[in-house]
């Protein structure tokens, strides 16, 4: 069963990854519950005892029977009536349970998610054709202007920029990369740049039946780059919908100098402490070259946000100086999906609420698909004692980019830890795409939660060798908590690790 996925109904359960999906939206199922339906699906029509389903929830741990009785109706809650009439999951008396839905299980080492219910791409990393490497910046750019570009259209389902450059460089059928991003529709091109001038190639395919819907070829003026990603994007929506739609306005930069330079930033700014400050010379001279490029505040202002809550720098003066910048960049262009979530998750970190809220509310608005805008938001909700809104908007995120930073995992497990789902959290964060970041400290208490000190203890000491300025005291100073009960939770979780308080 070890890499197995199970379809039933309109349900689609990947044990590994702990997520269970209805169509594409996931179902907030717990640790317990997630186990339970596990053991349930990969023997469906079978009678399972109830030791047996204990066994399986609860692994060396003696519970009552009523925890059994008790997670078995939150999951018949969650799953709803079956699609064949009556329980997913039938009760025999004195005896147990059995899963009474038809089950497909397939091979997960190539995960497939479902479509949406939209019309679904993902545009993929264009290849660098220049004779220069260094091109190479200049063609993840265009890649991630286009996603950009293609996700503030309304009516469309656009995966995020970190999942798509997980292929950069692979020679993949085009139909297993849509069934692993669960997409309809893939774009692929190429672009060299030289002496001033730029030509791209592109091409839109219906993975489904591998059809080429769209093809153009652009050999412009590298001046005219901007314009190019306009025609593309709007041939690009009417060849989905049918229809050509008006493109949002974007602020574009006047200087491609500020923009290269913004481009190599964003990809480097958040991976450790020198790539951050490699980044922030970067952004700065970005700005310093073209003072009304919203995109380079933005990334700035994060840059500087990183600095003190990651980084372990001065609280003062990033904070003040990420704040203003992130309301630069909202006024030069108050469109910006980025710039908003940005500014609201400082406006968070403000304890400002009430602005906090309605600047997400905004981001959202203008961009649905824009993954890190749920994965902040989670992030806040969690802190702020809303642990349901908390995991649905980080699950959210997860299909909106199945291959994201390390950052959404610390996310996720963090929201888990919250929630009191210790198993989960450990299973999260001890992932190798988190483990060696910050979110070692929520593992350490989580393990601590669990009574598994030893382990604990190993894993705050490997987590103060990267931050040996952390203190509990300044990280609840500084987190925009606003539920007392869930500061508590997260202070006892550290103290039992033994974090330095």
């Amino acid at each position: 069963m070890q890499g197995s996925r199970f379809a039933f109904g309109p349900f689609v359960f990947d044990p590994g990854a702990g997520t269970l999906l209805r169509g594409d939206v996931p179902v907030a199922a717990g640790h317990r519950g997630l186990k339970l339906l596990e053991a349930l699906v990969a023997r469906p029509g079978e009678i399972l005892g109830k030791a047996e389903l204990m066994d399986a929830a609860w692994p060396g741990t003696a519970v009552e029977e009523g925890n059994l009785t008790v997670q078995i109706a939150q999951l018949r809650k969650l799953l709803g009536p079956a699609t064949h009439g009556g329980e997913w999951i039938a009760t025999v008396p004195r005896v147990g349970y059995r899963f009474t839905g038809s089950v497909e299980q397939s091979d997960a080492t190539r995960k497939t998610l479902p479509l949406p219910d939209k019309p679904s791409i993902a545009v993929l990393p264009f290849i660098n054709l220049s004779n220069d490497p260094e091109q190479d910046s200049f063609a993840d750019g265009l890649t991630e202007d286009l996603i950009t570009d293609l996700s503030r259209i309304q009516g469309l389902f656009v995966i995020a920029r970190n999942s798509v450059f997980a292929y950069k460089g692979k020679a993949m059928d085009v139909r297993v990369i849509a069934g692993e991003l669960g997409v309809r529709y893939l774009l692929e091109g190429s672009a060299r740049r030289a002496a001033g001038r730029v030509r791209i190639n592109a091409q839109l395919i219906d993975a489904l039946s591998g059809e080429h819907l769209w093809a153009e070829r652009f050999d412009r003026s590298v001046e005219d780059i901007f314009a190019v990603q306009d025609e593309a994007t709007a041939k690009i929506v009417e060849a989905l919908l049918g229809r050509l739609r008006a493109l949002p306005e974007r602020n574009r930069p006047k200087n491609l100098e500020a923009y290269d330079l913004c481009v190599r930033a964003r990809k480097s700014f958040d991976e450790s402490p020198q790539m951050a400050r490699e980044a922030h010379l970067m952004l700065t001279r970005a700005i310093s070259l073209d003072p009304d490029y919203a995109e380079a505040y933005r990334w700035l202002a994060m840059n500087h946000w990183m600095s003190w809550v990651h980084w372990g720098e001065p609280f003062e003066p990033a904070r003040s100086i990420s704040l203003e910048l992130a309301r630069k960049a909202v006024a030069i262009d108050p469109n910006d999906a980025g710039s908003r979530w940005v500014l609201a998750n400082l406006l968070a970190y403000e304890r400002d609420f009430e602005q906090s809220e309605a600047e997400f509310a905004k981001a959202i608005e203008l961009d649905p698909n824009e993954a890190d805008i749920w994965a902040t938001l989670s992030d806040i909700d969690v802190l702020g004692g809303r642990l349901d809104e908390g995991l649905e908007h980080i699950r959210k995120a997860f299909r909106l980019n199945p291959f994201p930073p390390s950052w959404y995992y610390l996310t996720l497990g963090q929201a888990q830890y919250a929630a009191r789902d210790y198993e989960a959290a450990v299973e999260t964060l001890r992932r190798d795409q988190t483990y060696r970041t910050s979110s070692r400290r929520f593992l350490a208490a989580s393990l601590a939660q669990l009574g598994r000190l030893d382990e604990a203890r190993t894993e705050v000491a490997l987590f103060l060798v990267g931050n040996p300025h952390f203190s509990t005291q300044r990280w609840v100073e500084t987190e925009p908590f606003r539920d007392d009960a869930t500061l508590e939770h997260f202070v006892e979780g550290f103290r039992k690790a033994g974090l330095p308080q």
